[in-house]
């Protein structure tokens, strides 16, 4: 009995053994609709593997209809994979529009599609149909409630933007075979990472209205099926994250409403188009620059087409052109392998680590800027009471310690600090194309838009909101400077195109509230529009005190640079215009004539030296701040104390502080007759 139990504990071990020296299996999981599976959704199942395995890992989905939102987060190595294309339908209404009034307000795109993935490499999605019903399901525009709005509300169309597959950065090397991607909208396969993306497209179908094809970064569909529901464009790229970053196109058809358009671009792109098929009701109309984008400034157009054919004819722009492309290229070196540079071939699956940024794009002074920026995204103007001095050296204890500092809450716009930073970061990646550069740019913009205020006004810190540093600060030009960034975002202006184009919309609406803000604390007085004040309450917005020498008061500095951002608005409303005349009039009224402010020396004081204003005559002077509801200018020192001589201050202030001076001179001299002559030029148009 001994001997045979023995025996068989023997044989269970060595059972036991085998089995754990068997290679890991692939994990499959099923999902059925009706029960029949392990799940009954296709967001359980993902949920229920782990972040991370060694093999891929198959979610089974069964044919029926999924009325579900999808989301892949910080998962890799999976496979979503259908029964069948046409039976496995993944489905949800979401318009783009009115996402962002919702949850999208603080989440950005991410959530907006009905198939969303992040920070997910190497997906595959086989045999599914993937729809945003959005269009399909409305009836016409809606008007909705929309906080985020400057009006509150929004008008949402059947045909605007509408996702169906949205890829964010981290979701790269993701392949999509025999599936089809609808919309009625916009934008229906948006794969964006213009850093990393790499996106493989086989035998897919993908319909919706313009760009709703939309890679960025490094794609290719083969044998794919195009049907465009707009006038505009069907496909679109995004190159602008790398040189070789390109979209190529091989044996696809093209079809769609009469007169759709190929496709076009609004930054740095690559398009490849190798025997492409477009149905006759194509219009004549070349990839295009769209003229809302700053189009492709760093390396030039690059559109080539090889083997394209359209029923009924080609067109002259489908003529062969692939020999004007860098390399000599054939079109048998237009492989996927190609496309994506070697770092990646979707067809062996083999992957090459990106080499990393070489020493000669690195600048120096960009480095220190990314050391000081705070976790939050901004930059702080001031370590304790020593100013940020990017030019001074940083030794290895002050590095440890700026990497310790990162979570600290002294971020702010105020001295120029973030956007002088986002500024220069453009400029550096301009040159260097370091990817680094503009990501921390882009984390500064965010933060921008991050602490915007719903009513389109700025704190002076963020998060930092004690004392007065919560109040909407034009001091100093700090919000103006803010929103100044935001608008050549939302331009799209020279360096500032470079930036994620998900950026572009927030700093739109960024923009259109800060506006709104603007006018709203102009300063009316007897039934006239005057000037502002350099803080506001943010939530009474009527005039505040900052400092002790800051009392709620008009400024004869800050509303110069108020007025020159509402000249740059391009077709300005009648409210527009008419805060600039005012201002305008409440500057002529209050300049100080044949009056000059002068430095001169006085050794009986502390610093040796003092300010005062003097007969001029011809000059022209204006007083830092106005007394509300008088216009006399006032000087105040550290005792709060109003008093109508500057003489009357003390002198620490009189020295340290410009009380008076010449801001508005140039403004009416030279730039106030331009925008006259703009505008009425505009308005005879």
């Amino acid at each position: 009995m001994k001997t045979t139990f023995l025996r068989l504990l023997g044989l269970a071990m060595l059972l036991l053994l085998g089995l754990c020296l068997l290679p890991a299996r692939a994990q499959t999981i099923t999902v059925a609709a009706d029960g029949s599976g392990s799940f009954r959704t296709i967001q359980e199942a993902i949920n229920s593997v782990p972040e991370t395995a060694a093999k891929p890992r198959t979610i089974f989905i069964k044919n029926g209809t999924y009325r579900e939102k999808v989301f892949i987060d910080g998962k890799s190595n999976l496979i979503l994979k259908g029964q069948s294309e046409a039976g496995v339908i993944l489905t949800y209404p979401q318009a783009r529009d009115e996402w962002s009034c919702g949850l999208g307000a603080t989440a950005g795109d991410w959530g907006v599609a009905t198939l969303n993935l992040r920070n997910s490499p190497d997906i595959t999605l086989e045999n599914l149909s993937v729809i945003n019903s959005y269009g399909f399901d409305a009836t016409g525009e809606v008007t909705i409630d929309c906080p985020t709005a400057p009006t509150g509300k929004k008008t949402v169309s059947k045909t605007g933007h509408q996702m169906a597959l949205r890829a964010l950065p981290g979701a790269t090397r993701l392949i999509a075979r025999h599936c089809t991607f609808r919309a009625l909208g916009g934008d229906t396969v948006s794969p964006w990472d213009t850093e990393a993306g790499a996106y493989y497209f086989k035998d897919c179908t993908m319909e919706g209205g313009v760009d709703f094809y939309c890679p960025r970064g490094w794609a290719y569909a083969e044998n794919c099926r195009f049907i465009c529901h707009s006038k505009e464009a069907a496909i679109w790229h995004d190159g602008s994250g790398n040189r070789d970053s390109k979209t190529v196109l091989r044996h696809c058809t093209f079809s769609g409403d009469d007169g759709f358009k190929l496709g076009r671009f609004h930054r740095e792109a690559q398009f490849y188009l190798v025997d492409c098929q477009f149905a006759a009701n194509m219009a004549d109309a070349d990839i295009y620059h769209a003229v809302s984008g700053p189009g492709a400034k760093l390396w030039g157009r690059r559109v080539y087409y090889v083997g394209c054919h359209r029923q009924g004819g080609d067109y002259a722009w489908m003529q062969d052109n692939l020999s004007a492309a860098e390399g000599a290229l054939k079109p048998k070196d237009l492989t996927a392998a190609w496309t994506f540079g070697g770092r990646w071939n979707p067809l062996t699956g083999a992957v090459r680590a990106t080499p990393p940024v070489a020493a000669a794009q690195v600048d120096t002074t960009a480095d220190k800027m990314l050391l000081y920026q705070r976790a939050v995204g901004g930059w702080p103007k001031a370590l304790g009471e020593v100013k940020v001095n990017y030019a001074a050296r940083i030794s290895a204890g002050a590095r440890a310690g700026l990497l310790d500092s990162k979570n600290l809450n002294d971020a702010t716009i105020d001295n120029d600090a973030t956007t002088r930073e986002i500024h220069y970061l453009l400029k550096a990646f301009q040159q260097t194309n370091n990817p680094a550069y503009r990501t921390g740019a882009e984390n500064g913009i965010r933060y921008l838009l991050k602490m915007q205020y719903a009513n389109g006004g700025f704190p002076q810190f963020y998060p930092d909101l004690s004392a007065y540093r919560h109040e909407i600060t034009y001091n100093d030009d700090a919000m103006i400077r803010a929103l100044t960034v935001l608008r050549r975002v939302a331009r799209q202006q020279e360096r500032y195109a470079l930036v994620s184009p998900d950026l572009v919309a927030p700093a739109k609406e960024a923009v259109a509230r800060g506006v709104a803000c603007i006018l709203k604390t102009q300063v009316v007085q007897h039934g006239q529009p005057t000037a502002w004040c350099a803080q506001y309450d943010e939530v009474s917005l009527l005039p505040a005190k900052a400092r002790a020498f800051e009392l709620p008061s008009l400024s004869g500095e800050e509303s110069v640079g108020i007025v020159r951002f509402l000249m740059d608005i391009e077709q300005p409303t009648a409210t527009e215009k008419a805060a600039i005349e005012g201002a305008v009039r409440w500057f002529e009224k209050v300049k100080m004539p044949n009056l000059a402010l002068k430095e001169i020396a006085a050794p009986q004081e502390p610093k040796g030296r003092d300010r005062v204003i003097v007969p001029a005559p011809g000059a022209v002077l204006w007083a830092r701040f106005y007394e509300l509801g008088t216009d006399r200018p006032i000087y105040v020192g550290r005792d709060s104390q109003v008093h109508y001589q500057l003489t009357e201050i003390e002198n620490e202030r009189r020295a340290g502080y410009l009380y008076a001076g010449t801001w508005p001179a140039e403004l009416l001299a030279q730039e106030y007759p331009a925008w006259q002559k703009r505008v009425a030029g505009e308005a005879r148009k």
